[in-house]
């Protein structure tokens, strides 16, 4: 089947060149030109990718990741004009989960569209070699419809923070460093630095946490990583 993508940008020449190459992938392509357009799409399909602009007309790219992450955990990749990390970790903290900077070569944009696609693809014969549900005390995941539930209420993750959180607690009590999270979780082709790490994790346990000064589940081993345990 198809890989669907949805691409936001309020600059129809951008638009324009970017469906077309996907096009000539195989792959399905939708286009909006404002952050209203791109989030009534959202509502109404299931993407494997949203392309989403951070300069947008109606509602800024911040804005509409935020809202698609109240519903679904499709992957979002923010384009910014900006070279300013401050943009980059704003669209990480809004819950995308990678970033491209403008300018940029349309060959860079389907590679990291397609490695993000390969990690999903990769990931699914991994679940039939483990449990589907992971019950850790009052934690339950289902790998399978990638549902988290704490003391029976389910908690919304984006596609990362799931990543992130099923890895550490298929491997509880392993300390893992951030280089190794950032490889593992992201993939050895990505172009970020171990501050993504931080800022999931930090995001990760403000919604799971009931106290994320004091973690319950995500414990830090000083001048190590990160891991998994629950009393």
């Amino acid at each position: 089947m198809a890989k669907k993508v949805l691409v936001v940008d309020d600059e129809k020449l951008i638009v324009k060149g970017i469906r077309f190459s996907l096009e000539q992938d195989g792959m399905e392509v939708d286009c909006a030109y404002d952050g209203e357009e791109a989030l009534a799409m959202a509502r109404e399909n299931e993407y494997d990718m949203v392309l989403l602009d951070i300069m947008l007309p109606k509602m800024d790219g911040f804005e509409v990741c935020q809202a698609i992450r109240e519903f679904s955990d499709m992957p979002i990749v923010m384009l910014t004009a900006k070279g300013d990390d401050m943009d980059k970790i704003l669209g990480l903290d809004y819950g995308a989960d990678d970033y491209i900077t403008k300018p940029f070569n349309i060959l860079e944009v389907k590679a990291r569209i397609k490695a993000i696609m390969r990690r999903t693809s990769a990931s699914q014969p991994k679940k039939e070699e483990n449990p589907s549900i992971l019950e850790k005390g009052d934690l339950r995941l289902d790998c399978d419809s990638r549902r988290l539930f704490i003391l029976g209420k389910e908690v919304n993750l984006t596609a990362r923070e799931f990543d992130l959180l099923e890895l550490l607690v298929k491997n509880e009590n392993k300390v893992y460093s951030r280089e190794n999270l950032l490889n593992t979780v992201w993939g050895y082709d990505y172009p970020g630095d171990v501050r993504t790490v931080d800022v999931h994790v930090r995001r990760l346990r403000e919604k799971i946490e009931n106290n994320p000064s004091e973690p319950k589940y995500i414990h830090t081993k000083w001048g190590v990583g990160y891991y998994y345990y629950q009393k």
